[in-house]
């Protein structure tokens, strides 16, 4: 079925597959579901609550907020109105919070809870003019909660409403998202309902699976990735419930036992790391049946049919071994589908082999976000590319390896930024993206860098830095890894080592338990350790690739530091800007 407005989606749940676990959250221990009339509900009461603050078609209302049911009401209670979302991660800077109110020119600004609140409130300080009303999710004395203006909406007139709604065009701006790139301020990206439900609709075919079905929402909903995964959800008359946490989302996955989940690559090398140490723990036989089929697991080929002796043994290793894996996920998934990062191969392989269909996306924020996706069946999915552009999107590859897309998922433009729009949209429509990538096989995109983090050595010689700090973050020693080596002799990293795994590593080796992660990270035993990770990576590239040193950094880059992006890409001139000494020693 086709949707002209995201808001449409309400009246279909609500009239067509009126589950009764429509969206599900665990509040006072216990998980409670809001069915998809009462969704609907709310919605229209958020909207109503915003007509009577006076905010119009077009007026901006900040979502500030993690995951949770109020996010995804509060969205749509926004759009029916011909108002436009804003939404904003959690973690982004004060500084960074105050720019995008007055770029957009928020009125009404929806936050979750005190901690968040206060940053908001520091933002807004001084600032003229300034968002009008402050409503939080959580219940605060300092503000208005959510209540108080689903209150206020139920006190409106509902034909109101509907004559809202009918002027709300497909083509209209439904959302501001601001994203900042690796580089320079927050620019916001100008996304339609057109935009968003073109890829939805393009994407219907890649989870098939029955109404009826759970999915388990944690990556952020500011994030276009979650929101549209949400919208598709709701689409296919899936339940989404809310994990509590990163923290808990083992946990939550045993209790919910959902088919499908959306993920980050760190996220899932995390679950697997964690898998294979606890077959570390295990002694004798159990051990070896372990290994065993891990092995198996790794040479798993989507494209390759390895014949009946591996099949036979791969069926075994399911029954014995990868069983306990899909139990500890709920039993129950099916399907995860991975996006905002390289994937590294050996994941997909080993889950894959397990029963566990991981499919791998790539997309942009500007383009709603998927361009392409591996597919749910072996034959679409070729392990180490991001698979088939999807239906209703085309792409090229320019002269100069970059990767040119165009569609109606293709954003309106930069809000306020025509001279930045004109830099990635060509006057034929396509988007530039900025990524590096080819064709494998006639179909299968493969992202080999990102265009403007490439460089050239002193040798004249250009060095991708993707590849080699995928090549190194395949070890679960590794946590943070930057290439460098921008004008010099020759290529280096900077690299922040997993210091949990180190930690026992250090332990089973009789180092001091007492080291700071600085003191470890400076141990000659430890540098021994990277310097030989470091030469086993190496291995798969040309002698001028190659990393000649490795800098271990006692500190994560993070958000917070302003060293990572919200959706936790490296900044590369912050990170070397901040380590400019580390830097210059290495080729002194």
């Amino acid at each position: 079925m086709t949707f002209r407005r995201t808001f449409d989606l309400l009246a279909h749940l609500a009239t067509t597959t009126p589950q009764a676990d429509c969206l599900v959250a665990k509040k006072d221990g216990s998980w409670q579901p809001l069915s998809a009339q009462r969704v609907q509900e709310l919605s229209n009461q958020v909207s109503l609550g915003l007509r009577q603050l006076g905010v119009e078609p077009g007026d901006k209302v900040a979502i500030i907020s993690t995951n949770r049911p109020e996010w995804v009401i509060a969205d749509f209670g926004i759009a029916q109105l011909g108002a436009v979302s804003v939404p904003m991660y959690p973690t982004i800077t004060v500084e960074d919070y105050r720019h995008i109110f007055q770029d957009a020119g928020v009125r009404v600004v929806l936050v979750e809870n005190k901690k968040l609140l206060s940053r908001v409130q520091e933002a807004v300080a001084g600032m003229t003019p300034g968002p009008e009303h402050i409503f939080s999710f959580d219940e605060l004395p300092e503000v208005g909660n959510f209540q108080s203006l689903l209150v206020l909406g139920k006190s409106a007139e509902v034909t109101e409403l509907e004559t809202l709604k009918a002027a709300v065009q497909p083509d209209d701006l439904l959302t501001l998202i601001y994203t900042s790139g690796t580089t320079g301020r927050p620019k916001g990206v100008m996304l339609s309902h057109r935009n968003i439900l073109y890829n939805c609709e393009n994407l219907t075919g890649y989870l098939p699976l029955p109404a009826g079905n759970k999915a388990l929402s944690f990556l952020p909903l500011s994030h276009i990735f979650e929101r549209t995964a949400t919208y598709l959800y709701l689409q296919l008359g899936f339940s989404v419930w809310y994990a509590e946490s990163v923290e808990r989302i083992a946990d939550n996955l045993r209790e919910v036992q959902p088919q499908v989940f959306t993920t980050v690559p760190r996220l899932l090398e995390k679950i697997y790391d964690k898998i294979v140490a606890k077959g570390q723990e295990l002694t004798g036989a159990k051990k070896k049946l372990f290994f065993w089929a891990l092995d198996l697991g790794l040479r798993y080929d989507t494209q390759q049919n390895q014949g009946m002796w591996y099949n036979a043994q791969l069926a075994l290793a399911n029954k014995l071994v990868f069983s306990k894996w899909r139990e500890a996920m709920g039993g129950k998934i099916c399907y995860i589908v991975s996006g905002g990062g390289a994937l590294q191969p050996r994941l997909a392989r080993v889950f894959w082999a397990a029963g566990i269909r991981v499919m791998e996306g790539y997309g942009m924020t500007e383009t709603a976000p998927v361009i392409a996706a591996s597919q749910p069946v072996p034959e679409g999915n070729l392990i180490g590319a991001v698979g088939p552009v999807i239906p209703g999107v085309e792409v090229k590859i320019a002269a100069d390896g970059e990767i040119l897309t165009r569609s109606p998922s293709v954003m309106q433009g930069y809000y306020n930024r025509p001279d930045l729009t004109q830099e990635v949209i060509d006057s034929d429509g396509w988007l530039h993206t900025g990524d590096i990538g080819e064709f494998i096989a006639g179909r299968f995109l493969k992202i080999t860098d990102r265009k403007k983090e490439m460089f050239k050595t002193s040798n004249g010689k250009y060095v991708a830095p993707q590849p080699l700090e995928s090549k190194l973050a395949e070890s679960p020693l590794v946590e943070q890894v930057m290439v460098v080596g921008e004008g010099q002799k020759f290529a280096a990293a900077l690299l922040v080592p997993a210091f949990t795994e180190l930690r026992a590593w250090a332990q089973k080796r009789g180092l001091p338990t007492d080291l700071s992660d600085a003191a470890l990270a400076a141990h000659a035993q430890v540098q021994q350790l990277y310097d030989q990770l470091v030469q086993q990576a190496n291995a798969a590239f040309a002698q001028w690739e190659q990393i000649k040193k490795v800098v271990l950094l006692p500190e994560l880059w993070s958000v917070e530091s302003g060293e990572l992006t919200p959706t936790m890409k490296v900044k590369r001139k912050i990170i070397s800007q901040n380590n400019q000494q580390r830097i210059e020693a290495i080729y002194q």
